[in-house]
């Protein structure tokens, strides 16, 4: 099939390279001429475990295009993805000009009939908006040209994105049309060649499933983490609680390890989509007001930890190892990294930081103008003379640690962990002060 994918972030570059890979022909559309050069240089702009290896001979077996001719593109597809980023404004809403923009695109070069797949996550109804939009710019031409429209939101997760799309657990298409059925039954068949992963239902519900998912999980990481913090006032130990509940079957573990909150660019953005477009049909949100305000004192509460156990930051120097908002990627977008790192330097202290991957973005982007940073090429040169560490991602190269040369590096022994990634008496034995959440600390080092 010719498919075009407009957008080439995330989750539009998994995708197109996915089903390129797959054998389809397709074209990567973007306006930023400088993300296409350095694709069609073999470059990628973001990190992406496996992506690199597939889309280098997706593009050697000539399936995969990269191009900003937007005329070009839409003429010469049968199938169009739309997945450019839908960002939170200020007020919380989903911001769709890109969408929108895309789809008037479309509207103004559409040459035959085609089919339409919003990709991107949007704000429920919004697959019809552009329908509209796509519509009125065809009759604005004089023309009559069909079209169809469905949605099929993504579920990919960072740093895991290419296992996700190739093999799936659901594959969830919202339509109208049920001659589509046949056509997407197609496309998709590659993916779920021993078991059909197709759900097909109506396009609100599909657009509505994405946001229910991601709100559900946030749930989930929002209540263990007010659980960690009722452990703490009762002395509790919350990695034992987490594994108490987590081997009820009806829970099970996923989603509840206590943490400094989540971030990315999805739970933070959809949460808030929900809140308003509930808000804007009449209803207040309950449990995800509570889901929000959770996550958004989880980082102020584990800082809390930090800023009580010094009398003050002037002149301290503190260590951070991880600055994405998980492992397996490079995305900062709402990590709480950003929040501790101008949390600290406002009180005083200066910082040296490591991430293996996110090292660029946190000095071209989110830290650019911050001055007492040290930007550090590996976690032991992040010891140097700290007063303490704080870990916030659980990147594996943080699992195992020489705590001996550890204590030669560092001027005082004090982890703070807002990832609950070791054992308290394991940390004592070794000589550290080790702070955690949800978990009694221990004031003897040996």
């Amino acid at each position: 099939m010719n498919i075009t994918i407009i957008g080439t972030g995330y989750v539009g570059l998994v995708t197109g390279t996915c089903l390129a890979y797959m054998g389809n022909k397709v074209t990567c559309l973007d306006t930023d001429k400088n993300k296409i050069d350095l694709l069609n240089k073999g470059k990628i702009p973001i990190y992406e475990p496996g992506l690199k290896k597939i889309l280098k001979k997706s593009v050697e077996n000539e399936c995969l295009y990269f191009t900003s001719n937007t005329k070009k593109s839409i003429i010469n597809s049968d199938i169009i993805f739309l997945a450019v980023g839908t960002p939170m404004n200020k007020d919380g809403s989903s911001n769709l000009d890109y969408i929108f923009n895309a789809a008037d695109n479309i509207g103004s070069y559409i040459d035959k009939y085609k089919i339409i797949i919003t990709k991107s996550t949007i704000p429920v109804g919004t697959t019809f908006k552009i329908k509209e939009i796509i519509s009125n710019k065809i009759k604005s031409r004089s023309e009559d040209i069909e079209f169809d429209i469905c949605n099929n939101p993504e579920f990919l997760k960072e740093g895991k994105a290419v296992d996700d799309f190739m093999t799936p657990d659901r594959i969830i298409i919202g339509l109208d049309q049920q001659s589509l059925k046949p056509t997407l039954s197609e496309l998709y068949k590659p993916f779920s060649i021993k078991q059909n992963k197709l759900i097909f239902m109506d396009i609100l519900s599909s657009e509505f499933t994405k946001y229910a998912a991601n709100a559900m999980l946030a749930t989930k990481i929002s209540f263990i983490n007010e659980m960690a913090i009722i452990s703490d006032t009762l002395g509790a130990d919350i990695n034992q609680v987490r594994n108490g509940i987590g081997s009820d079957s009806r829970i099970g573990y996923n989603f509840i390890y206590p943490s400094v909150g989540y971030g990315g660019s999805c739970f933070p953005k959809d949460i808030q989509s929900i809140l308003n477009f509930s808000k804007d049909n009449g209803y207040e949100p309950k449990i995800l007001n509570a889901v929000n305000q959770v996550n958004n004192f989880q980082k102020k509460y584990f800082f809390n930890k930090l800023k009580n156990r010094f009398t003050s930051f002037q002149n301290m120097k503190f260590g951070i190892w991880g600055l994405s908002f998980k492992p397996g990627t490079d995305d900062m977008r709402e990590s709480s990294s950003i929040f501790f790192v101008k949390k600290i330097l406002s009180l005083g202290a200066s910082l040296r930081l490591y991430d293996p991957k996110a090292m660029k973005n946190a000095k071209q982007v989110y830290f650019k103008d911050l001055k007492n940073i040290t930007y550090c090429e590996d976690k032991m040169e992040v010891l140097k003379d700290i007063d303490a560490l704080i870990l916030l991602t659980e990147w594996p190269e943080f699992r195992s640690l020489d705590f001996s040369k550890m204590k030669l590096l560092m001027k005082e022994t004090i982890l703070f962990d807002g990832r609950n990634q070791f054992d308290k008496y394991d940390m004592q034995k070794n000589g550290f002060e080790y702070h955690q959440i949800g978990v009694q600390t221990l004031n003897l080092k040996k």
